[in-house]
């Protein structure tokens, strides 16, 4: 958007459920239209036309999908250009302007000002935009289904586990594949299983994967066997397991179904031959990477992908570290929590730091050190200049650890020790 030169009108839209809010500023930064706006096809068409009329239109969003669909919709329509303003970005220009308050009209002003003034700060809504929109869609139902397909398996696996343990052992690992719905769904519980003959429970299996049938048979037979005993509540159990099996099979196949459209939004996409490429990213998790990242014409380098994921090496400092400041190998409060990129593996080998609580500060500020089975650390506690550089300029952790073989400056020279660790040596201070 730097290079979008030549604009007359900049129209902030602060997106809202049932209206919004524009502001319209000319090149003086002077409003031209700051009122509420329906979120009506109509209000906006004649709200973009008015604009038009004083020359070139930039309509500014701070949310391109769901709520904003259909002001960019509208505009693009009227061939009027549309730009994006993070919500990150906006909140960080938002403090530089006088006030706090988070209203609807001051929103959108901030907005138009910051394309008018700062239009480096926004990202373009292209038709790339309209594919991730559609993506969006189909993996929030794939979420979904998910979702609806782990409460059933609990759900089925739980009555299982209630009425017959032995049987869910088997079932149960094997409940999202065809051969275990099939039994469930056509056989019901540990009655209707049992009822049956075993040439019938194995043209079942067979019907629905041949592979290893009859060895899954034969463990369900086993398993059977194992229990002869009838739990209270086998009788509803074998009513209601069935329908959560044909729920569970239904809802697999929707996901199986959503699975090839979302393939096919992501094969369209530039990026989709680069990601399907990496190691262990599939379509799911391709469709998602997407959704976090966006616009890849937002990360320059790889260094500011790096930087949105939380991947971002941060400096470290000695001495200890303030309140203020993130501990090393750890991300930022700046890095997108919610990505989906993991964190780096320098993190995990950082030893989180000891806390201070009121029982070890005394042990703490104790000048006897503890006890220690490794004579060299026990050399360094107990002097006092273990914490002095060598001349060397190590530090200190890397020193000499006998502190007896280092000259002591002028300024400690004469400093008592603490603690002995052996009888008085001949060059000790008396």
């Amino acid at each position: 958007m730097e290079k979008q030169i030549g604009f007359d009108i900049w129209c902030g839209l602060d997106v809202g459920k049932q209206a919004h809010h524009a502001c319209a500023l000319d090149a003086a930064g002077n409003r031209v239209f700051d009122k509420p706006l329906p979120q009506d096809q109509s209000k906006l068409e004649d709200l973009f036309g008015r604009l038009s009329e004083h020359g070139r239109v930039l309509m500014i969003v701070d949310q391109p999908n769901t709520i904003g669909a259909l002001p960019i919709a509208v505009a693009r329509s009227m061939g009027i250009t549309v730009a994006y303003l993070p919500g990150l970005a906006m909140r960080r220009i938002a403090d530089l302007h006088p006030g706090n308050a988070k209203t609807d009209a001051r929103d959108a002003f901030i907005i138009a000002d910051a394309a008018r003034t700062m239009p480096h700060t926004l990202r373009r809504v292209d038709v790339g935009e309209e594919a991730l929109a559609e993506l969006k869609v189909l993996v929030g139902f794939d979420d979904d289904l998910a979702a609806e397909a782990t409460r059933l398996s609990n759900r089925i696996r739980g009555l299982l586990t209630q009425i017959h343990p032995a049987l869910e052992r088997v079932v149960g690992p094997r409940l999202t594949t065809k051969q275990g719905l099939a039994v469930i769904e056509h056989l019901g519980g540990p009655q209707g299983i049992t009822a049956a003959t075993k040439s019938r429970l194995l043209r079942i299996v067979t019907k629905a994967n041949p592979r290893g049938a009859q060895s899954f048979a034969d463990a369900i037979t086993t398993a059977l066997a194992e229990q002869t005993v009838v739990v209270a509540g086998t009788a509803a159990a074998e009513k209601v397991l069935p329908k959560l099996a044909a729920s569970l099979r239904q809802t697999l196949e929707q996901r199986a179904e959503l699975a090839l459209q979302v393939e096919k939004v992501v094969d369209d996409h530039p990026l989709a031959e680069v990601l399907t490429s990496m190691p262990g990213v599939g379509v799911r998790t391709a469709a998602r990477i997407l959704l976090d990242i966006g616009d890849a014409s937002s990360f320059p380098t790889a260094g500011h992908l790096a930087a949105y994921a939380g991947l971002a090496p941060v400096t470290r400092r000695s001495g200890p570290v303030s309140g203020a400041s993130s501990p090393p190998g750890q991300a930022t409060s700046t890095s997108n929590e919610h990505s989906s990129f993991p964190r780096s593996p320098r993190s995990d080998l950082t030893p989180p730091a000891a806390p201070t609580t009121t029982a070890n500060e005394p042990r703490a500020r104790s000048t006897t050190p503890p006890s220690s089975a490794c004579p060299v650390a026990a050399a360094m506690s107990c002097s006092p200049c273990s914490g002095i550089e060598s001349p060397t300029g190590l530090p200190p952790q890397h020193q000499n650890p006998h502190p007896d073989l280092w000259p002591l400056d002028e300024e400690h020279r004469d400093t008592p020790r603490t603690t002995k660790t052996g009888p008085p040596r001949g060059d000790d201070p008396v």
